[in-house]
């Protein structure tokens, strides 16, 4: 098989698997692109790189495609350099499959227990990398994709991880059934899948009242949102719609909803507090913080809570590139897109506690900050309710809102908490305890989504230890790896 071949054949399986992440939900796909990728290593394992390339190639080109809009549409760059920041972000992307697939191609054993070992051990590895490497960038893990399947069971006892470890261990292990009729190969497959079948029937967490939530989704245009002239209507625009709804246990704004920073706000959110208070309401909404420190002023990402509710949150994991810019000096002013509005932002500090809602806690964590997982489960040790608020018009009409509220819903199975959604145009929805959405806004519409809620008591395992049984799983594959290689 030629260098280029092993790279087709890696791009389509990349490409394969993220069919099975939202909006698509081809959940199965995901075992074939994981077991093609392991039967094409197995096959040729001297251009074991040049497949793990082609895999991430297919994966991040199509699966992180979304990024191109905020560029191009948003940051105002030509269509060939749009292109071709996106491809670098891929190619760096890439890096972490070829590493993994180069690494695998290196230690295979030529055993079959030892190689599909091996294989699970370092894709997770991979994704675990993805975490922190370059600041994280902890998208299409495969275990997302398993929302609606079985192995989700394994979500509040390892996180999407072990879902993930799970996923391509089935996935290895059913290439070796078909291609060895080892039916032991199978059996292991029915053992996992039944262990995460019964894994989703249990209860880990309980009930512990119901509330009423008001969720407003403002719909403002990004072209105009930053524009000095539109605070007073989009500001209005959020009003008329809460208007209905105040008496709700809880209204909530979307990121940034208040597009003036709260030291300029006070008339505002004066009102809004004193009309909250008198409904008997708790308000949360995102907004510019700006302080003073010496002679620099700061400027967070942050949400507020008014009316029965108190407290604030400020952004810890900062998007870059939107908001604040890696080598800033070198790249601030070149382009229009390394120079967008509120891009200057910088990280809350650590520990913050959750927001107090009026009778009980909400852990609030801002828009690309779902996605790590570890953040939103320390954040969420003393509170019933996961909130999370966003801004997803950066992403237009392309899949990045629905990978985004996958993510988001993933959150809500590991913690065995309900979630709430506040965007700006979507999606805005509600979600429970097992991750299934319970009501939804339509995307690109002004509109309130009034739901119940459940609040929940208890813990996860997750919730307690972490990714521990993730580790643990794979030093106990490793030792298989070892034995079986001997």
């Amino acid at each position: 098989m030629s260098r280029l071949t092993a790279t087709l054949l890696g791009a389509l399986c990349g490409a394969a698997l993220v069919l099975s992440f939202a909006p698509f939900d081809i959940w199965p796909l995901s075992f074939a692109a994981a077991g093609g990728l392991y039967w094409l290593l197995e096959r040729q394992p001297h251009q074991a790189g040049w497949i793990g390339t082609g895999f991430g190639l297919g994966k991040f080109g199509l699966g992180a495609s979304w990024v191109y809009v905020s560029i191009h549409v948003y940051g105002n760059a030509p269509p060939p350099l749009a292109a071709f920041l996106v491809l670098l972000m891929v190619l760096i992307l890439s890096m972490f499959t070829w590493l993994q697939c180069a690494a695998y191609g290196r230690l295979r054993r030529q055993r079959l227990a030892a190689d599909v070992a091996l294989f699970a051990m370092l894709w997770v590895a991979a994704e675990w990398l993805m975490t922190w490497v370059f600041s994280g960038f902890p998208w299409l893990f495969v275990g997302y994709a398993h929302l609606s399947s079985p192995l989700v069971g394994y979500a509040p006892l390892g996180g999407v991880l072990l879902v993930s470890l799970v996923v391509v261990l089935c996935a290895a292990l059913l290439v070796v059934a078909v291609s060895q009729r080892l039916w032991m190969a199978a059996a292991g497959v029915v053992l996992l899948v039944g262990l995460g079948w019964m894994g989703a029937t249990v209860q880990w967490t309980e009930p512990a009242g119901t509330k009423r939530a008001a969720l407003v989704q403002g719909n403002t245009p990004q072209a105009s949102k930053w524009q000095r002239d539109q605070v007073a209507a989009i500001i209005k625009n959020h009003l008329d719609l809460t208007q209905p709804h105040w008496g709700a246990d809880l209204v909530v704004w979307p990121e940034a909803a208040i597009t003036v920073a709260e030291r300029n706000a006070d008339t505002v959110l004066e009102g809004i507090d004193r009309r909250a208070r008198a409904a008997g309401t708790a308000f949360v909404t995102g907004i510019p913080v700006v302080e003073r420190e010496g002679d620099r002023w700061r400027y967070h990402n942050a949400a507020i809570a008014l009316g029965v509710g108190e407290g604030r949150y400020v952004k810890q994991h900062l998007v870059p590139f939107g908001e604040y810019v890696p080598f800033e000096a070198l790249l601030r002013g070149t382009i229009e897109f390394f120079d967008l509005p509120m891009s200057s932002m910088e990280e809350g500090p650590s520990g913050q506690t959750p927001l107090a809602l009026g009778g009980f806690n909400g852990a609030l964590v801002v828009c690309y900050e779902i996605a790590f997982g570890e953040l939103v489960r320390r954040h969420a040790a003393d509170a019933g309710l996961l909130l999370t608020l966003s801004n997803d018009t950066w992403f237009g009409t392309s899949i990045g809102p629905a990978q985004h509220m996958q993510i988001a819903q993933m959150r809500a199975v590991e913690l065995g908490r309900s979630l709430l959604r506040a965007t700006n145009n979507g999606i805005t929805a509600v979600v429970d305890h097992r991750g299934r959405i319970t009501a939804r806004l339509p995307q690109f519409e002004a509109d309130v989504l009034v739901a119940e809620f459940e609040l929940r008591s208890g813990s996860t395992p997750y919730q307690r230890i972490g990714y521990w049984p993730v580790g643990i799983l794979m030093a106990l594959l490793l030792l298989v790896a070892r034995r079986a290689g001997a």
